[in-house]
């Protein structure tokens, strides 16, 4: 068959997942995936343009075809129908086979669409009550891929939380009453620097991978060739590696095959359960995740018996995101360690060393092969050009600028902080309007539905049980004879919801010298530091302003990154005298600018000082503070001593703010409940 002939029986030409250069961690978490769906997702983190969604889109073409229920609309298996399904129940019959889907959920996706919903269609025209499924029924039996999955609308995470942990999904919804199977193999990426996943979600993910551009020349030239070759020609270039591509499926559905002959020796089930209590994972659920894993790797290689490099590449893959207690901690497996603990629970001696049969039988089977078999993997390529590789697991990077960027002189001191807590919940009072998040309550046109209304024009999404109240007393006048409903444009109604919104959060820090002399940096820098955490799960914004000397500086502007938050943090330098005026015009400053940047983020501003001002005076204070006005605020009172001048409460009732001891700093979220409550 000619070159041309080839490219014709290519009708969808997705990057191919053997022209994918590097990537070999990836590459194998996604495989053991498709060898063993049991395994249970892959998370895939890493920076922007490491080429994450093309290799999970080119994931499908891998997997094997599904037999399904002729006309079956939840993909059901004729061998084992699911006796609840809605298009049931179904008669022993020949199936189809069909290639295994794998489904993209967006990002701005609505419940109804995730889950189903009624027909809206059929219900207004015929009158009758019909369930249209959502993208869960289309992607049972095979591959649920969430794009910049930690951007996902908590309700939509909840939806999925629950279908992936039950198999099932239950919807209960506007006289519809739907329970369906939705077992799936869940494939998410993201970009850390936007934000963390919920930690229940976060478990749900079999396998992690971190990935990050290469930095060699060759490597990234070669990415660079085949993309270009790609979009010059995607039929022709998907077609070259058409016999790659059905060698590696081929090789899959073998494996597949061959996941229920392998068997899982007692040491290394040992070798699994003490990796797992070593790292001091959380659950069980990883030491299940890791011993299917190892199983898939066994089969993968054409092995019968799971051995100790199984269980090391399993560990690799399983363990990283379980372990990490907070986004302050640097991701990854320490591998001397694991190696360590894989030593302490040596096989076996009357089990034999399994080479594997197969072919590529061995460790050096996997993907990319070995040194004695470089083309043999899925790269397919017989290069070692790896476009992608495992981000490095460094520390909290040092703040740039040096000295230059904390303004720190020789007398300065650093405060060490106090543990990061996690912070108590706390919101801006009052409904806004701003970009979605996790903290604050807002009208959004994603979110729970609170009622209905008249749309102001063409309705955002249509409320079908408000919309046939408004109509059904109507039905006799207009004439109705059918069972389809008449409807007017009066008769719309617009379902009104309601969500979270993310804020900002900005503290004003006095940094002078007499709260180092206190001591009260210690607790200042702890408990921004356990805000900036919550922040970073709740997507929120968070900056920091300080005042010491004859100055005021924005150490840290706005953000949403844990890291860069903490290094800035850790080395603020404390000394000097008190500006308040300057801090707080500082602050006016940093919020004029943000509200034109994203005029629909609201503030809140936490100002911890004791109220002196021993550089200018404390007139100089109120009327900066007169510049916040409307901005909601708590003022943390930080004086001490027997005899208490008040100066921060009286700052606090000029800026209509509440007044808060610096005892009660760490419980903050309860303070802005309050104000809330009381507003």
């Amino acid at each position: 068959m000619t070159r041309a002939e080839e490219a014709v029986k290519v009708r969808d030409p997705r990057y191919p997942f053997t022209a994918i250069v590097g990537s070999e961690d990836l590459k194998l978490a996604l495989i053991l995936n498709a060898v063993s769906p049991g395994v249970g997702g892959v998370l895939v983190r890493g920076e922007k343009g490491t080429a994450k969604s093309t290799i999970v889109r080119a994931l499908a073409a891998l997997l094997p075809p599904v037999e399904v229920v002729r006309g079956c609309r939840f993909s059901c298996d004729p061998a084992a129908p699911d006796p609840g399904c809605p298009d049931g129940p179904h008669e022993a019959a020949p199936g189809t086979v069909r290639p295994a889907r794998l489904v993209e959920l967006p990002v701005g996706a609505s419940e109804d669409r995730l889950a189903g919903s009624l027909d809206l269609e059929r219900a207004l025209t015929e009158g009758v009550k019909a369930f249209e499924p959502g993208l869960l029924a289309d992607a049972h039996r095979g591959v649920l891929y969430v794009d910049e999955v930690n951007l996902l609308h908590d309700h939509l995470v909840d939806l999925l939380l629950d279908a992936a942990a039950l198999g099932t999904c239950y919807v209960e919804r506007e006289g519809v009453s739907v329970r369906h199977a939705a077992r799936f193999l869940l494939v998410g990426t993201m970009n850390p620097e936007e934000g963390e996943l919920r930690p229940q979600l976060l478990d749900r993910f079999g396998l992690t991978v971190e990935v990050r551009a290469s930095r060699e020349v060759s490597q990234r030239a070669e990415v660079v060739r085949r993309r270009l070759a790609f979009e010059a020609d995607p039929v022709v270039f998907a077609a070259s590696w058409q016999a790659r591509e059905r060698e590696l499926a081929t090789r899959v559905a073998e494996a597949r095959a061959r996941v229920a002959e392998v068997t899982l020796p007692d040491s290394a089930l040992r070798s699994i359960a003490t990796v797992c209590a070593a790292f001091e994972v959380d659950g069980l659920r990883a030491d299940l995740v890791t011993a299917r894993a190892a199983i898939a790797h066994a089969a993968w290689r054409g092995g019968t018996t799971v051995t100790a490099e199984d269980v090391r590449e399993a560990a690799r893959l399983a363990l990283p995101h379980r372990r990490r207690r907070d986004p302050f901690d640097a991701p990854g497996l320490d591998e001397a360690r694991l190696d360590e603990l894989l030593d302490q629970t040596p096989e076996d001696p009357e089990e034999p060393d399994d080479p594997g049969d197969g072919p590529e039988g061995g460790p050096e089977g996997g993907p990319g092969g070995g040194p004695d078999n470089p083309g043999s993997g899925p790269g397919g390529s017989g290069e070692d050009v790896p476009g992608t590789e495992p981000a490095s697991r460094e520390g909290v990077p040092a703040p740039a600028g040096g000295d230059a960027a904390t303004g720190r002189t020789g007398d300065d001191r650093v405060a060490e902080a106090d543990p990061a807590r996690r912070a108590r919940l706390f919101t801006v009072p009052g409904l806004g309007a701003g970009a979605p998040g996790r903290r604050s309550r807002a009208a959004t046109p994603l979110g729970r539905v609170t009622g209905a209304r008249v749309p102001g024009g063409r309705p955002a999404s249509l409320h079908l049980r408000a919309t046939v109240e408004a109509a059904a007393p109507y039905q006799v006048g207009r004439g109705r004879s059918g069972p389809g409903l008449l409807l007017r444009r009066e008769d719309l109604r617009e379902a009104a919801r309601e969500g979270r919104e993310g804020n900002l959060v900005l503290f004003v820090v006095d940094a002078s010298g007499s709260m180092a002399a206190r001591r009260r940096m210690r607790a200042v820098k702890g408990a921004v530091l356990g805000l900036l955490l919550d922040a970073y799960q709740r997507r929120d914004k968070v900056g920091l302003v300080t005042f010491r000397g004859t100055r005021a500086d924005l150490v840290l502007p706005p953000t949403s990154s844990v890291e860069a938050g903490a290094a800035r943090l850790r080395e603020l330098p404390t000394g000097g005298r008190t500006p308040l005026a300057a801090g707080l015009l500082r602050a006016a400053e940093v919020l004029r600018v943000e509200r034109l940047r994203d005029p629909s983020r609201r503030p809140l501003l936490v100002l911890v000082t004791d109220g002196r001002a021993t550089s200018g005076t404390v007139e100089e204070a109120h009327r900066a503070a007169a510049l916040l006005a409307g901005v909601a605020t708590v003022v943390v009172d930080c004086e001490t001593g027997h005899i208490r001048l008040g100066l921060a409460a009286s700052l606090a009732r000029r800026m209509g703010a509440r007044a808060v001891r610096l005892d009660d700093l760490t419980d903050l979220a309860g303070v802005v409940r309050d104000r809330r409550a009381a507003a």
